[in-house]
């Protein structure tokens, strides 16, 4: 059954998270003299990534935007190697937005807008409304709807985003499909019946990345990029 609505992982899936993050680095950091590489720092604060919303996940913490999490990470990274000091609290907030401006992928924005052409699209992320809605208009993704952890006020894999996202479209888990980089978040959606579908993306935590590199599990569908999703379809 082709799906009514596709879902998307969007940090990694859809965004080049590392090299755009690294390229808003790179400036901050030559802008102040500093010499770091901004594609180590890229992964450090990545790192700090899920540590950050395991709390929420837990219930031991009550629900804090992903945007709000990205500036205390930057923080603790920036403290860490010791450079707090040569960022002001200004400067650490508009450094913090750079999450809001990844590129995409090469097949995404013509993959995404082929597929919107047979079914609803939506990001199912663990970024907020507000940083989903500028991130769209930095890489032009055309959406019909915003989803993911702000409605659930919880972050993937946690059951009640993918619940959320399918309640909010008012369709059955089985008429939505789950698109991810990410076997874990495709096993998460599976476990609750929704169909699946696995891109790989074997650069994006760089050329050295040793997970994500195959399919894990009896998904859906597992398509080259976008555009042969679509075709797929």
């Amino acid at each position: 059954m082709r799906p009514a609505a596709l879902i998307f992982d969007v940090f990694g899936t859809l965004v080049d998270w590392r090299g755009s993050v690294a390229r808003e680095v790179g400036a901050a950091f030559r802008a102040k003299g500093i010499d770091a590489d901004p594609h180590l720092f890229a992964d450090r604060w990545r790192a700090e990534y899920d540590p950050s919303m395991a709390p929420v996940r837990a219930g031991r913490r009550d629900y804090v935007a992903l945007d709000d999490l990205h500036l205390e990470n930057l923080q603790t990274v920036l403290a860490r190697l010791g450079l707090d000091h040569r960022f002001d609290a200004a400067e650490c907030r508009a450094l913090a937005t750079a999450w809001e401006r990844l590129d995409p992928w090469a097949d995404v924005v013509a993959g995404l807008a082929a597929i919107r052409q047979v079914a609803l699209v939506a990001p199912c992320s663990n970024g907020s409304v507000a940083l989903m809605a500028r991130l769209a208009r930095h890489a032009g993704l055309h959406w019909d709807a915003i989803l993911g952890a702000e409605i659930a006020h919880n972050y993937k894999p946690h059951p009640s985003v993918y619940q959320a996202a399918c309640a909010a479209l008012r369709l059955r888990p089985d008429q939505v499909m789950m698109v991810a980089a990410h076997n874990g978040d495709l096993e998460a959606a599976a476990a609750l019946g929704l169909q699946t579908a696995f891109i790989c993306r074997p650069v994006e935590h760089g050329a050295g990345q040793t997970s994500d590199l195959a399919p894990s599990g009896d998904w859906t569908l597992v398509a080259d990029d976008l555009v042969d999703l679509a075709a797929r379809l």
